[in-house]
């Protein structure tokens, strides 16, 4: 056998370019490529969009967590109203308000959507929680009739606000077969996005299903000098360059719907 050379990029003394090497820049070409060619769900908003480079990733879970008045009905919306600008179609599932109501408030946040919703590209369905809570019983029953409803929809963005009342009184393996059978939805196209409130759920819980998702935002009410201020970080985000900053600060006007706060006014 003969002696392997400096030039094959294995051995020798000299600064050759090993294979260890070749194969962290081949995955980093690939890593590039998948960036650019993924699909994503504008939310319609540059900011938004900005930190979500571009948007919610086409088949992918995502979980938006955070507590009364932290604005994920309103963020909800937003991306609601950013898909159907898009072209997507969309189902909202809601246990949060009647279809009246969340379009109503659309419309009062400059966020429209009524043509949409007559001409079929957007339903709303609403869930009473009231129901649900008076018939606790009955929790993980309905988990199996919202997948139902999922897998025989059309539209390609889900959105449920919220999972809470789902959540409380089922046991926690129906949870997570939920979450679970979402992935395999979203594997056939699907792009779901849930919203939660984080005290429904046990830490354990709650961490494992954040394993579960290919994206997780937290929005969170903080008081900083003499403001309260809505925040939303983004804590994981499939095929997100790390480098990108992940946090905005934002309010709710009724006239401009949801406005950023730049940060130098959160700190000031």
């Amino acid at each position: 056998m003969g002696d392997r050379t400096q030039g094959d990029g294995i051995q020798g003394n000299g600064p050759a370019f090993g294979a260890e090497e070749s194969l962290e820049e081949m995955l980093e070409e690939i890593a590039e490529e998948e960036k650019v060619t993924l699909e994503v769900i504008s939310s319609g908003h540059l900011e938004i969009d900005r930190k979500m480079e571009g948007g919610l990733p086409v088949g992918s879970l995502s979980l938006l967590e955070g507590g009364n008045d932290s604005g994920k009905s309103v963020l909800l919306q937003q991306l609601m109203w950013g898909a159907l600008e898009q072209g997507k179609t969309v189902l909202t599932l809601t246990t949060e308000k009647t279809a009246k109501n969340m379009l109503e408030q659309m419309e009062n946040l400059a966020l429209d959507v009524y043509d949409y919703f007559i001409i079929g590209r957007s339903r709303i369905l609403e869930i009473d929680s009231n129901y649900i809570e008076e018939k606790p019983q009955i929790s993980e029953k309905l988990f199996l009739v919202l997948l139902e409803c999922i897998k025989k929809s059309d539209e390609e963005l889900i959105l449920i606000d919220s999972l809470t009342a789902f959540v409380v009184n089922s046991p926690e393996n129906a949870i997570l077969n939920f979450f679970t059978e979402c992935v395999k939805l979203c594997d056939r196209g699907k792009t779901i996005l849930i919203s939660v409130h984080g005290y429904s759920f046990s830490e354990a819980l709650l961490s494992r299903i954040r394993s579960i998702c290919d994206a997780y935002m937290e929005l969170r009410i903080e008081h900083v000098g003499d403001q309260w201020i809505k925040t939303m970080e983004i804590q994981k985000l499939r095929g997100a360059r790390k480098e990108i900053g992940n946090m905005l600060s934002f309010d709710v006007k009724s006239e401009y719907g949801l406005k950023i706060i730049p940060v130098s006014k959160v700190k000031a």
